[in-house]
C-alpha cells in the first residue's frame, strides 16, 4: 500500500513538475519534507508577487507624478515665454461701463504690459466716434514695464453704446482694437423751483405795528 501510495505520488509530481527540481519523494517522511518545503515555497511566492505589485504600483504612480511636474513646468515656461520684439498684453480688451445714469463719471482705464523683449511705442489712438476720446502714454514702454489707456465716454448721451478704440504700435500686428459698452439712463428731473413770495397788497413792506403811532408825544 505504501509503494502504491508513493507510486501515485510520483505520477502527480511528474505532472506538476515536469523539470524536477525537487527530489521525487519515496517514503512518507520523503513526502512531509517536500510538503514542507512545498508550503515554504508558496509562501515565499505569496511574499514576491506582493512585494512586485507594490512596487509595480509605486513606480507607476512616481511616473504618474514626474508626468504631471512635467507638464507644470512645460506650462509655466510657456507663460514666461518672452515675445520678440515688442508685444502689448491688455489685462481685458474690453470694459463694460454697466448702466449708468446720465452725467455719471466718463472715464475708464485699460492696462497692458509690455511682454516683449523690445520698447513698445503707441503711435496713434483713435476712438470709433467724437464721444469716444482715449488718451495714452508718448513715451515708450519698456519690456516687462505696465501702463495704461484712459477712455472718456461723452456720459451726457443718453442709450446703449458699443464704441472701438484702435491703437496703432510698433507691434508686428500694428493694431490693437479695444471696446467700450454700457448703457446710460436719463438723470431724473430736477424739482420745480420755489415761488417767491408775492408782494404786499398795500405796497411797500409789510406793517411792524408802529406805522401811524405819533411819537411826538412820547418822552424818551
Amino acid at each position: 500500500m505504501s509503494a502504491f501510495k508513493s507510486r501515485l505520488f510520483e505520477l502527480k509530481y511528474d505532472l506538476l513538475l515536469p523539470y524536477r527540481l525537487i527530489p521525487v519523494p519515496t517514503t512518507d517522511i520523503n513526502l512531509k519534507k517536500l510538503i514542507f518545503k512545498l508550503k515554504k515555497m508558496k509562501k515565499l511566492f505569496a511574499f514576491v508577487l506582493c512585494l512586485t505589485l507594490g512596487l509595480t504600483v509605486s513606480f507607476a504612480q512616481a511616473d504618474g507624478a514626474y508626468k504631471q511636474a512635467q507638464k507644470g513646468l512645460a506650462k509655466e515656461a510657456v507663460k514666461e515665454e518672452v515675445v520678440p520684439g515688442p508685444m502689448m498684453n491688455f489685462e481685458s480688451t474690453e470694459v463694460d461701463y454697466g448702466t449708468i445714469e446720465q452725467h455719471s463719471d466718463p472715464y475708464r482705464y485699460f492696462k497692458f504690459t509690455n511682454s516683449g523683449d523690445e520698447p513698445l511705442v503707441i503711435k496713434h489712438a483713435k476712438g470709433s466716434c467724437g464721444c469716444t476720446v482715449p488718451t495714452y502714454p508718448k513715451e515708450p514702454i519698456l519690456p516687462g514695464e505696465t501702463a495704461e489707456i484712459k477712455v472718456r465716454y461723452a456720459t451726457d448721451r443718453v442709450g446703449p453704446f458699443t464704441k472701438t478704440i484702435t491703437l496703432t504700435t510698433n507691434e508686428a500686428s500694428e493694431t490693437k482694437v479695444l471696446r467700450i459698452k454700457g448703457k446710460v439712463n436719463k438723470a431724473p428731473a430736477e424739482p420745480d423751483a420755489i415761488p417767491a413770495a408775492a408782494p404786499s397788497i398795500l405796497g411797500g413792506q409789510q406793517g411792524t405795528g408802529h406805522e401811524g403811532h405819533n411819537h411826538k408825544g412820547h418822552k424818551h
